[in-house]
């Protein structure tokens, strides 16, 4: 896991000054023992503390509203969704020379899958999809655009200097065509749906091989719910994508448009991350791997 810094502007957040924060705002948990966590994930670092609880800081200026965002929403979603997702039970400020607001949460038992190596695929694909469909049955009404609330096109400039990028490392005449072809499909018409937006394995918890619960909520919110198929080739083999998506429920036009945002994070984020972030880097060439090859 990468414990390299990933952002120009990201902070310096260790041990020492977490539990700095933790004596000073939340003085009743200051004696239990705090252990960072490794994570592939780029926004925020997390650090466990005692074994009921989880501290949360912002690594960058731009992930600080993520904080804000859930604090505000996971109380509306939580009780909806057919699994666990983050409960916040303390609201931290910037203190002792950190400049942003944090969270703790509650625990939340399990691991994060593999693709390739998943233990029971077809089921995880239709939890997955319950998870999803549960998620979209809530009312939108006054909930915010998702961080990717906006058609394939508007990402069509990033995408195209990714790909100049990655010369040489994939085909780009091939995943050019492929991302063309996305950026053919249909615009969602339909009304705004709630949707997690950042459906990644790191974002994932499993038990067993069963889904057991769904964190980091900080890009959800209402828009169109296509991006959430995104985990049908970043975690979910080729062999079950067809249940998932009947279990979904994705029509042609929907699907296009998950497959093209699949393929558009992982373009963009393979540049990016390919020193700072090996997993993230590794899945984003998966990604890639998996849409070649339909």
């Amino acid at each position: 896991m990468c414990a390299l810094k990933m952002h120009a502007d990201e902070a310096e957040v260790d041990a020492p000054l977490v539990q700095r924060l933790i004596a000073r705002q939340f003085p009743e948990w200051a004696e239990l023992p705090l252990e960072r966590l490794e994570s592939a994930g780029t926004e925020n670092a997390m650090f466990r503390l005692g074994g009921e609880l989880v501290v949360r800081l912002p690594r960058h200026p731009g992930a600080v509203g993520a904080i804000e965002h859930e604090q505000r929403w996971l109380s509306l979603l939580g009780p909806r969704l057919p699994v666990a997702v983050p409960e916040p039970v303390g609201r931290g400020h910037a203190g002792e020379g950190f400049p942003w607001c944090w969270s703790v949460y509650g625990w939340l038992d399990g691991r994060n899958p593999v693709a390739g190596a998943l233990d029971s695929p077809e089921t995880l694909a239709k939890e997955l999809a319950d998870f999803i469909r549960a998620l979209r049955r809530v009312d939108a009404g006054d909930g915010p655009a998702h961080y990717r609330a906006v058609p394939l096109s508007a990402r069509d400039a990033d995408t195209r200097a990714a790909l100049a990028q990655l010369a040489g490392e994939v085909d780009t005449e091939a995943v050019t065509g492929l991302w063309e072809q996305a950026m053919r499909a249909p615009e969602h018409t339909g009304p705004a749906l709630w949707a997690h937006a950042d459906l990644s394995p790191g974002n994932v918890l499993v038990t067993e091989g069963r889904l057991s619960a769904v964190i980091d909520f900080g890009c959800t919110g209402v828009g169109d719910p296509a991006v959430d198929l995104i985990v049908a080739w970043n975690l979910l083999p080729a062999g079950v994508r067809d249940t998932f998506r009947e279990a979904v429920g994705a029509d042609d036009a929907e699907w296009a448009r998950g497959r093209g945002w699949a393929l558009s994070i992982s373009l963009i984020q393979l540049p990016y991350y390919r020193e700072t972030n090996p997993v993230l880097a590794a899945n984003s060439r998966h990604v890639i791997r998996e849409i070649l090859a339909e």
